[in-house]
Parts: structure tokens; sequence; C-alpha cells
């Protein structure tokens, strides 16, 4: 059975697109037609309903998809394991992160990793839907590696990084500037500023409120962790963010019923560490991440 086969079942499965798992996999759709048609015939089974506009697995289709991963994968093992022998560790990995990533020092973490597996690429990816898309990315195969701030899908292997306290940030001529610590209950009747829905922050903050029945006055919301302090500071709202993020001209207070913390995971693909280049980008960052070397400079000076 040519392989080339089972990356066309698994691409159109996880896009439910012929015309995307295409483009993902740069073949003609006519070719990737031809081709899940070759392997339905291979193996005796219809793994879809087609039509001109819709794709859908069917039952047989649900029962191969995991046992075409684990082929693919090994077969990536295969090729791996061939080509460090002579070569060294080579392969590309796909990583995801958010949109933007301040808080840890990933560029001179990946700069490491490069100097150390030169021969390895890696390809980073962000998400705008925050922690929700990220882990849809890794169970569709678009990703291998990617950083959650929600606990991964029981399909995905995980690895904790790290975990932080929620804390409020108010604009600094704010009368609760002046308090030593505030309540969420106290914070409900402003205006919040908050990131986009499916960061995991935003997802855990909004369980919490509505366990205490606390309902919130959104009035602002950005695309990055990052950007959340200045709006504060300028008085565009309040905010409660995870405690690792700059101020920012804000002021910083502890709260006296803070949410259960952020913890940041680094998950991969069910299995993916099996492939050296792989189980070798996520073995530095877990290093980097334990060595307390992952923060950028502001974020270590609070954490100490």
């Amino acid at each position: 059975m040519d392989t080339r086969l089972l990356e066309y079942f698994v691409s159109v499965a996880d896009e439910l697109n012929v015309t995307r798992a295409a483009a993902r996999l740069f073949a003609a759709q006519s070719t990737v037609s031809a081709g899940l048609n070759s392997l339905e015939r291979d193996l005796g089974v219809k793994l879809f309903a087609r039509t001109t506009k819709t794709v859908s697995l069917l039952p047989a289709g649900e029962n191969l998809l995991e046992e075409a991963r684990q082929i693919l994968d090994a077969v990536e093992r295969l090729r791996a394991h061939a080509a460090e022998s002579t070569q060294g560790i080579r392969g590309t990995v796909r990583i995801g992160t958010f949109v933007a990533m301040p808080t840890f020092a990933l560029p001179r973490v990946l700069a490491r990793f490069r100097d150390e597996y030169p021969s390895v690429d890696v390809r980073l990816a962000a998400s705008f839907a925050g922690s929700t898309g990220l882990a849809e990315d890794l169970l569709r195969g678009r990703l291998d590696v990617a950083f959650l701030a929600l606990p991964a899908p029981t399909e995905l292997d995980a690895w904790e990084l790290g975990r932080y306290e929620f804390v409020a940030l108010v604009p600094p001529q704010h009368p609760l500037a002046k308090r030593r610590s505030i309540s969420l209950a106290e914070l409900a009747a402003e205006r919040w500023v908050d990131v986009l829905p499916g960061y995991g922050n935003r997802v855990r903050l909004e369980r919490s409120l509505v366990e205490r029945g606390i309902v919130r006055k959104l009035g602002t919301e950005v695309a990055e962790l990052s950007s959340v302090a200045p709006y504060v500071a300028a008085g565009f709202g309040i905010a409660v963010v995870p405690d690792i993020i700059d101020p920012d001209g804000s002021v910083r207070l502890p709260l006296d019923d803070p949410p259960e913390p952020w913890v940041l995971f680094l998950a991969s693909r069910r299995g993916a560490t099996r492939q050296p280049h792989i189980h070798a980008l996520v073995e530095h960052l877990r290093s980097h991440a334990e060595a307390a070397d992952f923060l950028v400079p502001h974020v270590a000076e609070q954490s100490r």
C-alpha cells in the first residue's frame, strides 16, 4: 500500500474538505480524490460519504483513522532513525503558540534548540482562537506540538510547564488603586478588559465568575494577553489576568478570592514524541521551563 494514500485519508479526515486537504498536501484536488478512491478499493470499504459540498467520515473511516495515523507516524520514525544514523537528528516540527507570547522567551529558547539541532526545522504557527484553537489543530494533525493554557484533551500527551495566580489590574487613577487587595465581586460593576474568547485565561476566569454568580461588563477585547495592561492603564477598564505580564502602568492588586491558577502546558499529538526530532524539542522546552529561564526578565523577577 502506498503510504501517500494514507496521507490523503488522514488529511481529508482532519479537514473534512478535499480542497483544503489537497492544499495542505500541496497536491491537486483530483489527485487526492483519485487516491481516496484507490484506497477505498484496496481496503474494500467506504471511508467517506462525499457530495459536491460535504465530506463526512463513515463508521469504517472512523475505525481506521487512528490506525492510519499510527502507520504514518511509524513511517516517519523509520525515516527519522535512518537519517539520524548518518546525519544526526533531523526533521520538521510544527509548533503552535498564542498570537503573542511575550511572557516566555520563546525566540531565545528556540534559538538554543536550533544551535543544538541544526537539521531540525521548527515551524511556528499562531492561533487567534487561543488554547481551544491550538488543541483542535493538534487533534486534527495540523501541529505536532503546542502550548496550551487549558488542560489538554485526553487524546493528547501533555506536560505542565508552570502555574501562576490571577491578579487584578486597575487604572492608576482609579479609586480601587489604593486598595491593598480586592475581591472579584467588588470588580463586577466595573468595565472589564480581556483577551478574545477561547484563550485559556479567559475560559478559566469566566468559569470562576459563573461559579460565583458574578456577571461582568466586558468593554474591551484585545488579541493578546500582553495588550491587556496598557488598555487598563489608559482607563479602558479593569482586568483579572495571570500574574505573568508586566503591569505596564496599571496597578496590580492581589485577589482575595482568585480563580484557580493559570497553568501553561506543552502538548503533543499522542505518541508523537516517539519521533526523535519531536522528542528532542519537547525535552528542550521542558528542561528550560524547569530551569526557570523560560521567562522574560520582568516575569522572572516577579516569580522570585
